[in-house]
């Protein structure tokens, strides 16, 4: 068994100096050190994109010689002592060969790559559909687990493999599952799916390199851009199911770009709805004598202004070519029928069949949330504040809900102190009368920029609240300055405190100091 070793723990080490392992399941130099990487990486994507995932990388190594050799190479795990049995994968390696026969790997760059490459490829690709296989039979409880392509190095085969929870896994909406493109490439059907995908490729990558392993250690993939590459492969699956080349149509950007433009002023809100003309689910109002590019971004913001709540604009993956509505009922296991959501500046949402599959704020896509979890709010309360009478949890439920509703964004400041608060900062806020509040006088006052200063018995004392605190490294860039605040807000805070803070484009996010302290 290797030991733990965390990366930012690790003492510094050159490019091309080894990490000294102990002998155990040592095959490369870089082998701690990779793990811990990847492990690294993961945590950084998949806990972004839900916390509640909790990714685990583990290294399978499978020996590159058959099992009925006179001195068989033994198959490794790494942990050594990961409760999984190494000899449920005895026959991986010869169901690999017979899956890269059956299924040979195919790409429009292959005519630039030697017999050596190709022959590489189809048998990473190969090992990892025999063991993906093994993991789909095996009773792994409440995890799930995806196997990246096998890459050979001495006398074993390493395959990292990314362990995720399953239930978390399995909540969000997805495409239709086990599809290919025409290629033979693996077609993503959610927008978890291409960030496994993604994070397989960035191993492959660093494991084929000349050092396997120190690629990944010396320059290592920002998160943000592991996600926004995810969504870029995701929103490839609708252009190939629309029968266009995703290569050329780069919908991801396409819908970033016109998210951000503004038409004399006003932010762009409004749907398109992606299918071949001639869909029988579809009905123009109108159409266009010269149908609009979709890439001509400023002339499509233009078009979105004449857009309502039933009518939006018709594109076909690369043009615009009218404006209708949907009608009928939409069969959604034909999945040729997408919709564009423009919910505000710079924020997007992917949708098919009445489900939000992704969205995207400020380039950076996200997986959907519920607006907001009761079971995960009554737990903040009760880590925050030793709050355990329901009808006080009831009643700030009641207000927290109201205030979600509101659609130009707000928030809440729960705070055992909170009168004090209210009182040191007068000066930037509006002191009221303390009242409990009801749906709603929530309503009322969350109608105005500024945070809404309230104790965990609903007892409001001040709002427009300008927040204060102290600059932390918990913030982020791509989030606006209500979410920073109340960061900082609450990570200064001396007392129990407990922020809600509702964004324009829907989100809420409940922060507390637990959660800062989790990140």
């Amino acid at each position: 068994m290797l030991s733990p070793l965390p990366l930012l723990a690790a003492p510094p080490v050159a490019f091309g100096t080894p990490l000294p392992v102990p002998d155990s399941f040592t095959i490369w130099p870089y082998q701690a050190r990779f793990r811990q990487a990847a492990q690294l990486i993961a945590n950084g994507v998949f806990e972004a994109l839900d916390e509640d995932l909790d990714p685990y990388v583990l290294l399978l190594a499978l020996p590159v010689n058959d099992a009925d050799q006179t001195d068989p190479t033994p198959i490794c795990l790494e942990p050594a002592d990961y409760n999984l049995d190494g000899q449920a994968f005895a026959e991986a390696r010869a169901r690999g060969r017979y899956y890269q026969m059956l299924q040979p790997w195919s790409s429009p760059d292959a005519e630039f790559m030697s017999e050596e490459m190709v022959l590489r490829k189809q048998t990473a690709l190969g090992l990892r559909l025999a063991v993906q296989e093994v993991f789909d039979d095996l009773p792994t409880g409440k995890h799930l687990y995806f196997a990246g392509p096998g890459v050979r190095i001495q006398q074993h085969y390493v395959m990292p493999v990314l362990r995720l929870n399953r239930k978390p896994a399995q909540a969000h909406p997805t495409l239709q599952k086990n599809r290919y493109y025409t290629d033979g490439r693996f077609l993503s059907y959610s927008l978890l799916m291409s960030a496994i995908l993604r994070f397989h490729e960035e191993c492959y990558k660093s494991l084929t390199e000349p050092e396997p392993g120190s690629g990944l250690l010396v320059r290592p993939r920002d998160t943000d851009e592991i996600i926004r590459s995810a969504g870029k492969l995701f929103m490839d699956t609708p252009a190939q199911d629309l029968g266009m080349n995703p290569a050329a149509t780069k919908l991801f950007a396409t819908c970033n770009t016109i998210s951000s433009l503004r038409y004399e002023g006003a932010e762009g809100i409004g749907k398109l709805l992606l299918a071949r003309r001639g869909h029988p689910n579809l009905s123009e109002v109108f159409a266009l004598t010269c149908p609009t590019p979709l890439t001509d971004y400023r002339a499509v913001r233009k078009l979105l202004e004449m857009t309502t709540s039933d009518v939006s604009l018709l594109a076909d993956g690369e043009n615009v070519y009218a404006l209708g509505r949907q009608v009928g009922q939409y069969d959604a296991s034909r999945e040729d029928l997408f919709v564009i959501n423009f919910v505000t500046h710079y924020a997007w949402e992917f949708q098919h069949g009445g489900q939000v599959l992704m969205r995207a704020h400020y380039g950076l896509p996200s997986l959907p949330r519920t607006r907001l979890n009761r079971a995960r709010f009554r737990r903040d309360l009760k880590q925050t504040f030793q709050l355990t009478d329901n009808v006080r949890i009831e009643r700030l439920w009641d207000v927290v809900v109201e205030a979600s509703r509101q659609k130009h964004g707000t928030l809440l400041v729960i705070t055992t102190e909170a009168l004090a608060e209210a009182d040191r900062l007068k000066l930037q806020c509006t002191l009221i009368e303390p009242v409990p509040l009801t749906p709603l006088i929530t309503r009322l006052v969350t109608a105005i920029d500024g945070a809404v200063l309230l104790d965990p018995d609903s007892y409001c004392y001040s709002i427009g609240v300008i927040l204060d605190g102290k600059a932390s490294g918990h913030g982020t860039s791509t989030r606006g300055a209500r979410y920073n605040s109340a960061i900082r807000y609450v990570d200064s805070s001396p007392y129990p405190c407990l922020a809600i803070v509702v964004s324009e484009d829907g989100l809420v996010d409940v922060i507390t100091k637990e959660s800062l302290r989790e990140e």
